[in-house]
């Protein structure tokens, strides 16, 4: 089985690029966030043709997470099973994660799946930090109270968060901003404490790759980038993963990629094969980057 994670950054503007890549890495379930639509227009007929159910959570100009499943999708809960809350300030964004569509989960193939979009933070000390890790509050009592750990499941997303310094193109360039603060880090390891484990790192525990990049300044011909998108599994995945990669490929071309690339694992056997980039890639940006020795 594949489970990817993908912050497609709009669904509407990228669905090309979506429909290409399903065809390319053919993952088994696709989690999506920052599908920016409502959910009646949501393109359930195009991902019904390359053969997924999709179910959708969103709101429109911000926000969505959806999840993409080619064996099915059952016991949908969406914003941790709670009606969300009345948005006062609309225009605004990040400032109230509970009015906002952040946190969809389902059970597919045997595999409880949750997507979750994470809230920027904007800067360190402001409300919009505040409203980070209240979110991450509630996202960890949801898993406390109504998951077990014993159970197979995957929480995955776009976690506007770099858990290690390894996670980032320059820690001191970053240090003292959102995405690398000691508090965000700790509600992301809070998440490990109670029963999960960074699929990533176990495959790849010293490599430098990311998942973002800014589209500005050459960030991503130069891998000035961070990685902020996670697939956390409990125990049961853990000992079921064989192997874990983010698809270069996909942040690149016309049309207009993503910001994000995509983030996969797959269980018990391999997927899929294609060529994710990081090779050739690394091998161009150590060649044009002055030696220190």
């Amino acid at each position: 089985m594949r489970i990817a994670t993908w912050n497609v950054n709009s669904l509407k503007a990228r669905l090309e690029k979506v429909t290409w890549w399903l065809d390319r890495a053919r993952p088994d379930v696709l989690l999506m966030q920052e599908t920016k639509l409502t959910d009646a227009a949501a393109p359930l007929a195009e991902f019904a043709e390359a053969g997924y159910e999709l179910a959708h959570h969103g709101q429109g100009q911000w926000n969505g997470v959806a999840i993409a499943s080619r064996p099915g999708i059952a016991d949908v809960v969406t914003n941790f099973g709670e009606p969300l809350r009345p948005d006062r300030t609309p225009d605004v964004g990040d400032d109230e994660p509970l009015a906002e569509t952040r946190m969809i989960a389902a059970t597919c193939g045997g595999v409880r799946v949750v997507s979750v979009y994470a809230p920027n933070g904007r800067s360190v000390g402001s409300k919009f930090y505040e409203a980070k890790l209240a979110w991450y509050e509630r996202l960890a009592r949801w898993l406390e109270q109504a998951v077990d750990p014993a159970q197979p499941l995957v929480l995955g997303g776009d976690f506007n968060l770099a858990p290690t310094d390894q996670d980032v193109w320059d820690p001191a360039a970053c240090h003292g901003g959102t995405h690398v603060s000691p508090r965000e880090r700790d509600a992301f390891f809070r998440l490990c404490r109670w029963g999960l484990t960074d699929a990533y790192r176990l495959h790849n525990p010293d490599c430098r790759r990311y998942s973002w990049w800014d589209y500005r300044a050459g960030a991503f011909q130069k891998n000035f980038g961070m990685r902020i998108d996670h697939l956390l599994v409990t125990r049961p995945l853990a000992e079921r993963t064989i192997w874990s990669e983010i698809d270069r490929e996909a942040r690149k071309g016309k049309p207009i990629p993503s910001d994000h690339a995509p983030l996969l694992i797959d269980l018990d056997q391999p997927g899929h094969p294609f060529d994710a980039g990081w090779e050739a890639a690394e091998a161009r940006i150590a060649a044009r980057t002055p030696s220190l020795t």
